[in-house]
């Protein structure tokens, strides 16, 4: 009993510190992170620009506090000075983003305040980007898993670094999860389909199926790389929310153009240059993200010269690779019908297979009491995702057409869930361009979904994979339903989901236009600055002198089944690594 009463004391005392509010809680747990407008005070005036005095540069300023930004700016903080710039909020107090229940809440939240900033992709694609501190990893649905040998290969990182530098993210925010019922009837489901063997509790990419690490803890709770900054030296960093960073300021007087700070405005609308130090292994490090990255380097003058002419931008650098080879892994999600209520959970079973797809599940989240009348979380269109249509397609006329569509499905629909197929490694690719000089507008992003016919067939294969587990003996049991056919099943699919592709009568008939017609994104997104193209081996930006990048915008393929992991543990890894350039064993890492 008294074991019982200690820890009901520690979850009040938990629940109690988020009660208090993000400065409070930021002040205490990390009295380094401080408004963007505390930088400085000489300016009072938006359209002027202050700036720290030259005594007072730092040695690495990193844009964009997120998935990766978080962990580097950790590491190099061990040794170096640090301005990390976030252009969100913390995410400690946000209860949309603190807790499991309210994931598809904060997905929903087109607030300028919101962690999540919605777009729409060309394709008609609906998305999401983070726009806080510990970036993705704050509104995704948490599951954790490292990528494969082969990802780290054509990465040329070093296993050595690498065995170490997954550890040290999975000693803070990893866990061990508690496995939903659901979760366990997927992973029935996939070893009576063959997907095999049973690789139980994993964090190592392999084939078969297995349960992955998630970053909630046991009482519903997210942990976010926010957190990682908890290996800090607060001496050596400062940590600036709502610091918006505008553009990359560059000396262009010798042989190649040399960054040597930032320009970021505040919450306030004030504008602020932040310097580096004139040590020449100082930089300006981005990690913006797949979208953030590419759009930051136009904004700042490097990119295809005719298209930033577009827009009146001077050019720094000349290279017609930034923004190209964008890829998105396009998920497809069948909507599994129950005559049980099932209990909330998000990805924590995965089935890694040889048809180049990969197998997850997530349930419950139609049984929210925040839903207005029945929804799919991730799917919803009542809780706001329709309001991410363009201002002209935003008609009652289409809210409504939403709403007759899901009444029209069985209430048991809404009391199951999802089984979502993903294409691991998508050869179809496209490209980002700006849309304006404004930094806080989405730029237009194509992902061209199927384009190459080896993801369309893969998709397919994927489909038939997911309608014969829906369809298992498993399942249907734990489900207590008689089993679907197929057509009911796609067309349940159908009717549920939101995207902005038209749809065509023969969806259900043929796969191939069920894919084309049903796709949607799990946040998988990655390319726009990738190696060889537009950095080296070492991620330094060609043809430049002081500037970095680390994110996702680099890879060509996004790593293992879920990139989280491998995106922290690369933060992590490049600050490792820039220590020991620069230091060697004196770097003590």
């Amino acid at each position: 009993m008294a074991l019982k009463i200690l820890c009901w004391l520690l979850l009040w005392i938990n629940l109690l510190s988020l009660s208090l509010g993000d400065q409070t809680s930021s002040e205490f747990r990390f009295p380094f992170i401080k408004l963007a407008s505390t930088f400085s005070s000489s300016s009072s005036s938006s359209s002027s620009i202050s700036s720290k005095d030259k005594d007072n540069s730092y040695d690495y300023i990193i844009v964009g506090g997120g998935t990766a930004g978080c962990p580097l700016a950790a590491t190099l903080s061990q040794n170096f000075s640090v301005l990390l710039l976030e252009r969100g909020g913390v995410p400690f107090a946000n209860s949309n983003v603190s807790f499991l229940r309210n994931f598809h809440i904060a997905l929903a939240d087109i607030s300028p305040e919101s962690a999540s900033q919605a777009f729409v992709s060309t394709d008609g694609v609906i998305n999401a980007r983070a726009r806080v501190l510990g970036g993705g990893t704050c509104i995704n649905a948490g599951f954790y898993t490292r990528a494969d040998s082969r990802f780290m290969k054509r990465a040329g990182w070093d296993p050595e670094i690498v065995n170490k530098s997954y550890p040290w993210v999975e000693k803070l925010i990893v866990r061990k999860p508690k496995v939903a019922p659901w979760q366990r009837a997927v992973r029935d489901s996939l070893l009576e389909a063959g997907i095999s063997p049973d690789n139980g509790f994993t964090y190592d990419h392999k084939y078969g199926t297995k349960f992955g690490g998630t970053i909630f803890d046991r009482f519903g709770r997210r942990h976010t790389a926010a957190e990682l900054l908890a290996y800090a030296n607060p001496q050596n960093i400062s940590v600036l929310i709502h610091a918006t960073v505008q553009k990359i300021v560059f000396d262009t007087t010798g042989k190649k153009p040399r960054a040597v700070g930032v320009i970021f405005k505040d919450e306030k609308g004030t504008l602020h240059q932040a310097n580096i130090g004139s040590n020449p292994k100082s930089e300006v490090i981005l990690s913006c993200g797949a979208i953030g990255t590419p759009q930051m380097l136009m904004l700042s003058g490097i990119g295809d010269k005719q298209e930033l002419q577009k827009h009146n931008i001077s050019s720094v650098l000349d290279n017609k690779y930034v923004g190209k080879g964008m890829a998105d892994n396009p998920m497809n999600s069948l909507f599994v019908p129950s005559n049980r209520s099932v209990e909330q959970s998000l990805i924590q079973t995965v089935g890694i297979t040889k048809l180049g797809v990969y197998v997850e599940a997530s349930s419950g989240f139609g049984q929210s009491q925040d839903s207005i009348q029945c929804h799919h979380g991730i799917m919803s269109a009542e809780i706001g995702q329709l309001s991410t249509l363009p201002p002209k397609q935003r008609t009652p006329e289409a809210i409504q057409a939403y709403i007759r569509r899901k009444k029209d499905l069985p209430h048991e629909a809404f009391k199951g869930g999802f089984i979502l197929e993903k294409i691991a490694k998508p050869l179809s690719t496209g490209h980002l361009n700006l849309v304006s000089t404004n930094v806080d507008e989405n730029p237009n992003v194509t992902f061209n979904y199927f384009s190459h016919p080896q993801d369309l067939k893969r998709c397919v294969e994927g489909i038939r994979l997911a309608t014969k587990l829906v369809q298992s003996k498993r399942f249907t049991n734990f489900m207590q339903c008689d089993k679907p056919t197929a057509e009911k099943i796609l067309n349940m699919s159908i009717a549920a989901n939101v995207n902005l592709v038209p749809k065509h009568p023969n969806n259900t008939k043929s796969l191939e236009q069920f894919c084309r017609d049903t796709v949607i994104t799990i946040w998988h997104y990655h390319g726009g600055a990738h190696i060889g193209k537009v950095v080296d081996t070492n991620r330094k930006v060609l043809g430049m002198e002081r500037l970095r990048i680390v994110d996702g915008s680099t890879f060509d393929v996004s790593p293992g089944t879920n990139p989280q992991a491998t995106v922290m543990m690369m933060g992590r890894y490049m600050g490792v690594e820039i220590l020991r350039n620069r230091l060697g064993k004196k770097a003590g890492v």
